[in-house]
């Protein structure tokens, strides 16, 4: 691949990886099985996620602080069923629970803004988060990369195969 195209190829890695609800171990997956280097894509992929993750901590609890200054806190009247759903492995398994699940289900950032609702603080939020994206981004590489292996495309792009047979 010319430098240029693993440029792009890695910006898009990372935007895509920053973008919510396209989780960093899906891109993971996807820059894996597009033959892209798997240790580069790894750690571009979970610094877009985190960053993002990270940043919207910071924003939801400046506006926390900012309504606790002004209002008071008010509480949800009808709580969806996710919500609900989350609420109850908050109750359940606790800050880590919902970080490590949380993810799988709604995403990481929604998981993050709801560990922060159920009264998450800042920092541990941020702490577990991390981790979390962390470790399903590794076991998705992993499992992408076995799972190419296993189809024989260890070498092999599997777009460039497509282009290739049309």
């Amino acid at each position: 691949m010319e430098f240029m195209e693993l440029l792009w190829a890695y910006l898009v890695v990372f935007v895509l990886a920053a973008v919510p609800f396209f989780e960093g171990y899906g891109v993971i997956a996807l820059a894996i099985i597009a033959g892209l280097p798997a240790v580069p894509s790894i750690l571009i992929a979970l610094f877009g996620n985190i960053l993002t993750v990270l940043l919207l901590i910071l924003f939801v609890n400046k506006i926390k602080e900012w309504r606790r200054k002004r209002k008071g806190d008010g509480e949800e009247k009808n709580p969806s069923k996710r919500a609900l759903r989350a609420q109850s492995l908050w109750k359940k398994y606790g800050l880590p629970g919902l970080a490590f699940i949380g993810p799988l289900f709604v995403g990481s950032h929604l998981t993050a803004f709801m560990s922060l609702s159920f009264g998450g603080t800042k920092k541990k939020t941020s702490i577990w988060m991390v981790a979390s994206i962390v470790v399903w981004g590794l076991v998705f590489a992993v499992l992408s990369h076995f799972g190419v292996d296993f189809l024989g495309y260890e070498d092999k792009s599997f777009f460039k195969d497509l282009i290739e047979k049309n």
